[in-house]
């Protein structure tokens, strides 16, 4: 069975949503398998990474905003997709390169995490969204 999580976002950055997984794993009645996530959008990713400090979190989000500005930025004059604004086919560049979808074993209703690993959105646009993940728990 699918269940879909829906998360809001307020801005670039990331958005630790490891406790809303959790949340929803205890009523799916499955203790040991495979949980697969899947965000539902072109402009948003999700990953695994630590959730201890806090500046791992900004120091991603300002690696991925060098590394792909806005199309304001005159290095990146030859993007044609503006429609939606500058951030937009940033946006859309940055979660083609990072994941959409993850994996986590689960054994005994828990996330074989890392001590430090958290799962987060990747919000890649300036403006609020409301994200949609695809949850699935898949029992062995």
């Amino acid at each position: 069975m699918t269940h879909e999580l829906t998360i809001s976002t307020h801005g670039t950055g990331l958005y630790e949503i490891t406790s809303h997984v959790k949340t929803w794993m205890r009523h799916s009645g499955v203790s040991d398998g495979l949980l697969t996530l899947f965000i539902r959008h072109t402009s948003a990713s999700l990953l695994i990474q630590e959730n201890a400090d806090p500046e791992v979190q900004t120091d991603l989000t300002a690696f991925f905003h060098r590394l792909v500005p806005p199309t304001t930025d005159p290095s990146m004059s030859y993007l044609t997709h503006t429609y939606e604004g500058p951030d937009d086919m940033p946006a859309h560049i940055k979660a083609a390169m990072m994941p959409v979808s993850l994996s986590i074993p689960v054994s005994g209703g828990q996330l074989v995490l890392g001590t430090w690993q958290g799962i987060y959105i990747v919000e890649h646009r300036n403006a609020p969204h409301q994200r949609r993940v695809a949850v699935q728990l898949l029992g062995e």
